[in-house]
């Protein structure tokens, strides 16, 4: 979910053709989530195999990753590594709000509800372990590259962007600028009614008029994933305050806040996150046979739309040419 800063960020319009071209380090775990709550059945039960397998967040992967790629788009996945401890919190409510979810959802199949049941539904998806290898062993039939971080795959998204080895970071989270991200990119569907927003942080701090780490002293006030926030301050009190007062630990003094987090460890977490700096980043060619095996064989896909897809993504050769020269 990550932090709430709409309310004082900035974005340009966006177009797809303005991303031809360009890698993109995908927040894997982000769109994971969005296609496990978006990808359903009318009354909200997820897609799923014969055997009673999740199917929606592959039939998200394989539809979007295709369509980037016949757009000339080369993605990049990076997934989430082991959350840190102070994350536990954040986590344990999450999990919390999905078994409400959960409830509610077959509380409202029971009357027939189907409107309520799908809302209900898909606020109670959560992601497994099976989810994320079987999004992996796709991607591998693919040809995508993936990248495993170490912990938080935002972090190591935004590592890819700063080292020249992605054009930008795709993600809903505002927790990428913290992490330094030069750009980020929200709404990354292929879809004409939607609208690609695009988040430069350099041009954002200089028109909110502060630095990347008053930005990081805004969002600890507001709440991020590893703290709960100082209650009644959003985004543009946080700023507010900021201006003011300069950093986190004058308006703590100043304004006689009571906290149970230490900013520094907080900060550091933004400013200095642990990332895998040696990895390889290589597209393969779509191999046909693994696709139809894995998606056809085990989970009970149309071997015709596997097989549109796979003439997608052998249209684009990637291998014959070196990363640089898309920049």
């Amino acid at each position: 979910m990550g932090v709430n800063l709409r309310d004082i960020i900035f974005f340009e319009k966006l177009e797809l053709k303005d991303l031809e071209g360009l890698t993109i380090a995908i927040d894997a775990s982000n769109w994971i989530y969005q296609f496990l709550s978006s990808i359903r059945q009318r009354d909200g039960t997820p897609l799923m195999d014969r055997k009673g397998r999740v199917t929606s967040h592959l039939v998200g992967i394989l539809h979007r990753t295709s369509a980037l790629v016949e757009n000339n788009i080369k993605p990049v996945y990076v997934f989430d590594g082991k959350s840190l401890a102070l994350k536990s919190e954040t986590i344990s409510e999450r999990t919390r709000m999905r078994l409400e979810a959960e409830k509610r959802w077959k509380e409202a199949l029971k009357k027939k509800d189907l409107e309520k049941a799908r809302k209900y539904a898909s606020r109670a998806s959560r992601i497994s372990k099976e989810i994320i290898e079987s999004s992996k062993e796709l991607l591998d039939a693919m040809g995508i590259p993936y990248i495993q971080a170490p912990n938080e795959g935002e972090a190591q998204a935004v590592y890819l962007v700063k080292n020249g080895d992605a054009w930008a970071v795709a993600s809903q989270d505002y927790d990428c600028l913290l992490f330094g991200a030069p750009r980020v990119i929200r709404n990354l569907a292929i879809s004409s009614d939607i609208n690609l927003e695009l988040l430069e942080l350099d041009k954002i701090l200089k028109k909110l008029g502060i630095s990347r780490e008053q930005l990081i002293d805004i969002a600890l006030l507001v709440g991020t994933d590893f703290n709960p926030g100082v209650k009644g301050i959003g985004a543009k009190r946080g700023l507010e305050l900021i201006k003011k007062f300069g950093d986190i630990y004058t308006v703590i003094k100043r304004m006689n806040l009571e906290v149970d987090f230490d900013p520094e460890v907080l900060r550091n977490i933004f400013l200095k996150p642990k990332v895998k700096k040696k990895y390889k980043i290589v597209w393969k060619r779509p191999d046909k046979e693994k696709m139809i095996k894995f998606l056809c064989d085990e989970h009970d896909f149309s071997k015709e739309r596997v097989l549109n897809v796979f003439k997608k993504l052998k249209k684009v050769d990637f291998t014959q040419r070196r990363l640089e020269e898309w920049f």
